[in-house]
């Protein structure tokens, strides 16, 4: 009988367990989305449930019992500030666990462990990562027009940092126009 035996140990002692499920939950609210074991989803997503319940209280004592189980303050900033004002009408299941079929090398059962969105926030997150996509683009374009004058810079004459080898400054590149040093040699051969 399994009277009282509540959890699943997930082959692990004690202390490996809690690490392993504090970076599960940790990782659930930083990415908002996770692969995992089947069974590793279910016993994350009880206490990430819990986490988030404690986040929607939002006092001094919430937060600091949350920051003693998330492992980066980052982390627990972000599920105070942005992820428990999601569920501020919701009473549980804040999370859902989608099976996506077994694993090639020991076919054991997969799971997405996610966070519940509505289509609302789905849309401001979309949203994001378009304004995201933008400014990189924008970022990158930038980059190419400050390494394609730094080409022509390099083309008059001018010293750039750009092929300058192994050696960095010591054995730099020559700026147009001027000799090549002489190599220097090992040893000398005395000739009689």
């Amino acid at each position: 009988m399994r009277h009282r035996k509540d959890h699943r140990k997930l082959s692990r002692t004690a202390s490996h367990r809690r690490a392993l499920l504090r970076n599960l939950v940790t990782a659930l609210f930083q990415y908002e989305r996770i692969e995992t074991t089947v069974a590793k989803a279910k016993e994350s997503r009880r206490l990430a449930e819990r986490l988030i319940t404690f986040a929607k209280r939002g006092d001094v004592a919430a937060r600091r019992h949350v920051s003693r189980f998330v492992t980066r303050p980052e982390v627990t900033s972000k599920l105070f500030e942005t992820i428990a004002p999601w569920y501020a009408e919701r009473a549980g299941g804040y999370t859902r666990i989608l099976r996506i079929g077994h694993r090639l090398g020991d076919a054991g059962e997969t799971a997405y462990l996610e966070l519940v969105k509505s289509a609302q926030q789905k849309e401001q997150d979309r949203k994001e990562r378009e304004a995201a996509e933008a400014a990189r683009t924008g970022k990158a374009a930038k980059e190419a027009k400050a390494g394609k004058a730094a080409k022509e810079k390099a083309g008059k004459g001018e010293s750039t940092s750009e092929g300058r080898g192994r050696r960095g400054r010591k054995g730099g590149a020559v700026p147009a126009g001027e000799p090549a040093p002489a190599k220097k040699t090992r040893h000398t051969v005395k000739t009689g």
